[in-house]
């Protein structure tokens, strides 16, 4: 059973020698970096797959490209190489249920999977699903993890059950109008943090977005917008231990408008969310720096933190209002490590020993002995 369709056979590199020396000592796992992938934010993405590979250093570098195809990837490249597409001179991948990533001869050697890809199937839990299938280890969230923290809606409803502050998030449409009055944040239910968010003025306006925005047709919200809002990050990790990073607060690039920090803002810096202007650490009141991280720890519970996530929230009247939950943030938020102080390398090997010591699938088959088979009548009686 193939989670992906067979491509034809041309790897780079051959994962193994065709007839490898018997003195020699077999290599070791190498981790693999998973980056791309069929999503809007596929050349974030990208950015944040290649800075990984560089830090780590031996890797298989996997690019998931806008059709869905694997490639194995020369980790040398620079981001330019991926303008056109594949890359020249890569092999191709298959991924395969009970084998993992499979090239022209056999399983890549992979010790675990660190997983790059931002937004879409790569976040959402379509992928999480595919690896556990595979057999592969990786970081991040599990399938309900993922799910949920992609779902706006979903994480929305959660954290207001869990009574933890949060604005009103709703979904809408010509004959469901927003239950309070404007102006809005129309966000896609089914999306990353920045990419297809409009603020409108009215419910009709927001109804015309939901054709006009190609991004929202899968689903989308609602929710107030508030001039006076601040945002407040905080990057979150599960993994030797529950830590936090610094608390940033985003500033909107020079020039660039709005009235909400957007995709430029965050970034089109050259180097995904790294060189986006920030005050970091925020300066913030006692009480406030204490509620941020009071509610970013909920949050870590609630959500079943695993991995390395960014949590946002909006500061606004005095009050601390949890937003959204990015469980594969813009570089893996590496940037946000300043007090406590940890090197992005560390970080991915943390990761990666999570990965492996942290498994994300507990399948069991208790309860299945033949019992109901044994007592079952004929099938032909059962259907009537």
């Amino acid at each position: 059973m193939t989670c992906q369709t067979t491509f034809p056979e041309q790897p780079f590199p051959s994962p193994v020698p065709e007839s490898p020396d018997p003195t020699e000592e077999p290599a070791l796992p190498q981790p693999a970096v998973l980056f791309g992938g069929p999503s809007p934010e596929h050349d974030v993405s990208i950015l944040t797959g290649l800075q990984a590979a560089r830090a780590l250093g031996e890797v298989h570098t996997v690019y998931w490209d806008k059709t869905g195809a694997f490639w194995e990837v020369d980790p040398g490249l620079e981001a330019d190489a991926f303008v056109e597409g594949v890359p020249r001179k890569s092999g191709q991948l298959r991924l395969v249920a009970g084998e993992g990533l499979v090239g022209k001869r056999r399983p890549l050697d992979v010790s675990a999977v660190l997983n790059c890809c931002h937004g879409g199937p790569g976040e959402d839990g379509t992928i999480q699903a595919a690896l556990d299938l595979a057999g592969l280890a990786y970081t991040g969230p599990n399938v309900a993890g993922a799910a949920l923290g992609m779902d706006k809606l979903a994480f929305a409803n959660v954290v207001t059950a869990a009574r933890l502050p949060s604005l009103p998030r709703v979904t809408f449409g010509p004959d469901r109008p927003p239950p309070f009055p404007g102006p809005y944040i129309v966000k896609p239910r089914f999306g990353g943090s920045s990419i297809g968010i409009d603020v409108v003025a009215d419910a009709g306006v927001a109804v015309a977005r939901l054709q006009a925005n190609p991004h929202l047709r899968a689903g989308a919200v609602v929710e107030p917008y508030r001039e006076d809002a601040v945002d407040l990050n905080v990057a979150v990790r599960s993994w030797p231990a529950l830590e936090q990073s610094a608390i940033e607060k985003p500033l909107r690039r020079q020039g660039g408008g709005g009235e909400i920090l957007g995709y430029g803002d965050k970034y089109l810096g050259g180097e995904g969310m790294v060189n986006a202007p920030r005050e970091l650490p925020a300066e913030l009141t006692a009480a406030t720096e204490a509620r941020v991280r009071e509610l970013t720890t909920a949050v870590a519970g609630l959500a079943g933190l695993r991995g390395l996530a960014r949590i946002d929230f909006l500061l606004t009247g005095g009050e601390v209002f949890v937003n959204e939950m990015n469980t594969i943030p813009g570089s893996l938020a590496k940037y946000l490590w300043v007090a406590p102080a940890i090197a992005f390398r560390q970080l991915l090997h943390h990761l990666l020993e999570e990965a492996s010591r942290r498994p994300t699938t507990h399948w069991t088959t208790a309860g299945a002995d033949g019992t109901a088979l044994r007592s079952a009548s004929s099938i032909a009686s059962k259907l009537g």
